[in-house]
């Protein structure tokens, strides 16, 4: 739902963007008109719109950079691109800037909002994402996936195009915080199969069978206290063999204690 609202809003403007305002009432923020300056003075320019009003460009808003005397930038008569600041119907006043407004403004953002971004750059915490607001938004490498992900550039590269959900933000650090994860189905768990288990047992010596009932349940509440689970010991020349197997029935036991946790 929230998807769908930025995009109308989007295909609002640009049908405001194609049709020129046949008044001041017809204006809107951040709608864009051609116009023409009228005059400039030391504080910016008068725009024609060619309506009954003219607009107010403030120096400030002329570019991204510094502007010391607006005919630096511009001059009378030259053709302009404006987007619409404020307008006040009531006072027959507009302001417009050459300065194309924020997709999505800070009182626009909500939790639980989901945008399409484009990724801008990858660190090893994360991946930021350009999703038309003043700061780009942060996906934190837990965020990426629900597997492991060790790098970002394991699952994204730099220009990929994604949707996000916003997980939170903060307008005063300038921080919003993004996941993709949320918008992946959640995998099934898994557990040890019977073939996963057949196979250790034909690896496994005979003096080193599968754990019991018991073992399970005694290395389940070591491993709630966040005691070491228990080694066996195991002497001879199969002792590497012995360490391997040993590591895939540990993992395997890992994952069926987990799974008993969970249910």
């Amino acid at each position: 739902m929230t998807e769908e609202v930025v995009t109308t809003v989007t295909e609002e403007e640009a049908v405001l963007t194609a049709t020129p305002p046949g008044s001041i009432h017809d204006i809107k923020p951040k709608m864009k008109i051609n116009g023409k300056v009228q005059r400039i003075e030391l504080y910016g320019a008068i725009i024609d719109l060619g309506l009954e009003t003219t607009a107010i460009l403030h120096i400030s808003q002329l570019g991204k950079e510094r502007v010391n005397r607006v005919a630096d930038a511009l001059s009378v008569g030259q053709e302009v691109s404006v987007w619409v600041d404020k307008v006040d119907a009531d006072k027959g006043q507009v302001t417009v800037s050459m300065l194309e407004p924020l997709a999505v403004e800070w009182s626009d953002l909500k939790e639980g909002q989901i945008y399409t971004g484009k990724v801008i750059r990858l660190e090893k915490f994360g991946a930021f994402i350009d999703i038309g607001a003043e700061k780009e938004g942060l996906v934190h490498v837990s965020e990426l996936s629900h597997e492991f992900v060790k790098h970002p550039s394991e699952a994204l590269h730099a220009g990929d195009e994604v949707q996000v959900k916003v997980l939170g933000f903060n307008k005063r650090k300038r921080r919003i915080d993004l996941s993709i994860k949320a918008l992946l189905d959640t995998p099934a768990a898994q557990t040890a199969t019977a073939v996963e288990i057949a196979e250790i047992e034909q690896e496994l010596d005979n003096d080193e069978p599968m754990p019991t009932a018991m073992e399970i349940a005694l290395r389940q509440a070591m491993h709630a206290a966040g005691d070491p689970l228990p080694q066996r010991r195991a002497d001879g020349t199969r002792q590497r063999q012995r360490n391997k197997n040993r590591v895939r029935q540990e993992e395997i036991l890992s994952r069926t204690l987990k799974i008993n946790r969970e249910a």
